[in-house]
């Protein structure tokens, strides 16, 4: 991991709306209800939980890389705390938000497992207020705390995949 240096900025978060868990968990849990009470499927049966469960390993092989990307450079994933660091290396070269794409494949395994067309549909709006109200706050906070650091990582690096 190659940490960039911080800048002597006194903000000690991002402000982001609430943390990603939430958000994605309100979009999980209002597709649930729509399947319960309008069930639509998206994906032949024979297929769906097979999907799911890959979708769900990938997801967990994705955030544990993550995790350990942020422990090696010291700085906590939990949004409501100081970065210290940015990690660039590892899963964070493909991507500057591995993370919340983990979340997303996670939801998506959930749809798929379920097999619920509402779920993923839902997963539009779910991503428009995780890109709106917690990773351009972040960006906003990091460009302000890290500087040129940050803006060339973020030029080299893209936001999603």
């Amino acid at each position: 991991m190659v940490p960039l240096a911080m800048n002597n900025n006194t903000s000690d978060n991002a402000g982001v709306v609430t943390i990603p868990p939430i958000i994605y968990l309100v979009g999980l849990l209002l597709g649930l209800l729509l399947h319960y009470l309008y069930p639509v499927k998206f994906i032949p049966p024979a297929i769906s939980v097979w999907s799911g469960v890959l979708l769900v390993l990938m997801s967990v092989l994705m955030v544990l890389s993550a995790l350990l990307a942020f422990r090696r450079v010291g700085t906590s994933p939990d949004v409501h705390k100081p970065t210290t660091a940015i990690s660039t290396d590892g899963i964070y070269r493909w991507s500057r938000n591995p993370m919340y794409i983990s979340l997303a494949l996670l939801y998506l395994g959930i749809a798929a497992w379920v097999n619920s067309l509402w779920i993923p549909l839902l997963l539009i709006p779910v991503l428009f207020v995780v890109d709106q109200g917690v990773i351009k706050r972040e960006e906003r906070y990091l460009e302000e705390k890290f500087g040129d650091e940050y803006l060339r990582y973020k030029s080299q690096v893209r936001r999603w995949i």
